[in-house]
């Protein structure tokens, strides 16, 4: 039995058992200091092994040019490809590719491809090479040695294709050095395949609607990753282009990107969006999920905590931040001046309707609706 993330076998691909698909989302997100680097594959049914293993390495590829600079920080200051960049940055990806027991020609590779925000993820690399770069590469964009990817398997795969599921993860594990972690459907085909039951770190019971908790991708996206403290996300667009118009604004100082909040000594950390702590104000940015029922009635649950604990949450949706991004920034602008003058109390005086935005209509700074 495996108590901790660290008691996870990294070295062949194994079946969690105890833990459902959505308690182990809700886990990984924050991603938990003793855990491996943490993608999630939300399986596809293919007849082939080879394919699935092509697909997955095209997805990571992009999933470590979306967290450059984070695996090679000292090429954070490189913000243009334009004249020496993209020397520069090959220059650094070498040096670290040789303190850190990388491929050198492959690490510059892709450190180029994320500069200059090339899609193409083939190059001259063999696939054992690209999944060994590219497993060390987003291992260190967390602060890691190591990455696990978990394989969610979802209803209607035939045998044929969990086979090949089966062949894909074991060449990603043996190849790669990936951990390979299934769970959601049980496979019929793993008879092999050893089964580890997992106790969640807590210890403690999950709340039913766990997964309406956390930002986990969408069931239609194919690979998925946890924030990074600090940072938006780097796969989110509305996320980056708030924060783009919130970092020349010197009212919004103070603003912390994806920090992990708990909101009582025995529920499990949660992740915010947006937080302003010295006005004890949160700021969430929705995707289309959010309007499913048991997420949006989950959200509110999640805002109350969180308003009982004296922070005001702002709700806005990906398409009013990319649409509308301006009204937002007054909106939020608007906010937070009342919260730092007192004029705004949050939940605890003005109730929940008054400081959350809804996830179908633009929000207002005082937190109603349309």
């Amino acid at each position: 039995m495996a108590q901790s993330w660290a008691d996870l076998p990294l070295d062949r691909p194994i079946s969690i058992d105890g833990v459902s698909a959505d308690s182990l989302a809700l886990l990984i997100e924050p991603l938990p200091s003793d855990a491996p680097a943490i993608v999630t594959y939300n399986a596809l049914p293919q007849p082939r092994a080879a394919r699935i293993v092509a697909t997955l390495l095209t997805e990571l590829d992009r999933v470590a040019r979306e967290l450059f600079p984070a695996w090679l920080p000292k090429a954070a200051h490189i913000d243009s490809a334009a004249g020496a960049g993209v020397v520069a940055v090959r220059s650094i990806a070498l040096r670290a590719a040789q303190n850190g027991g990388q491929y050198g020609p492959f690490l510059a590779d892709l450190a180029e491809r994320s500069l200059l925000q090339h899609v193409d993820a083939t190059g001259p690399f063999d696939p054992e090479v690209r999944a060994v770069g590219l497993a060390k590469a987003i291992a260190a964009a967390f602060g890691r040695t190591r990455a696990a990817i978990l394989i969610r398997v979802g209803e209607g795969f035939s045998v044929d294709q969990q086979q090949a599921l089966i062949v894909a993860a074991r060449w990603l594990s043996d190849s790669g050095r990936f951990g390979i972690w299934f769970t959601g459907t049980v496979l019929q085909v793993a008879d092999a395949m050893e089964v580890v039951r997992f106790t969640p770190p807590t210890g403690e019971a999950l709340p039913e609607f766990n997964a309406a908790y956390i930002d986990e991708p969408p069931l239609d996206e194919i690979v998925g990753y946890p924030a990074i403290a600090g940072q938006p996300h780097p796969g989110s667009r509305a996320e980056q282009l708030l924060e783009a118009a919130l970092a020349p604004a010197a009212w919004a100082a103070g603003r912390e990107w994806n920090q992990s909040y708990q909101p009582h000594p025995l529920t499990n950390p949660i992740r915010l969006d947006l937080l302003w702590r010295d006005a004890r104000l949160v700021v969430e940015i929705d995707g289309v999920e959010h309007c499913d029922p048991a997420r949006f009635a989950a959200d509110r649950q999640r805002d109350v905590l969180l308003q009982l604990d004296g922070y005001a949450v702002l709700r806005f949706t990906n398409q009013q931040v990319l649409m509308h991004r301006d009204l937002v920034l007054a909106q939020i602008q608007q906010f937070l001046a009342g919260r730092r003058a007192g004029t705004h109390k949050g939940a605890m005086h003005a109730g929940p309707e008054a400081v959350t935005a809804g996830a179908g209509a633009p929000a207002h700074p005082d937190g109603g609706e349309h």
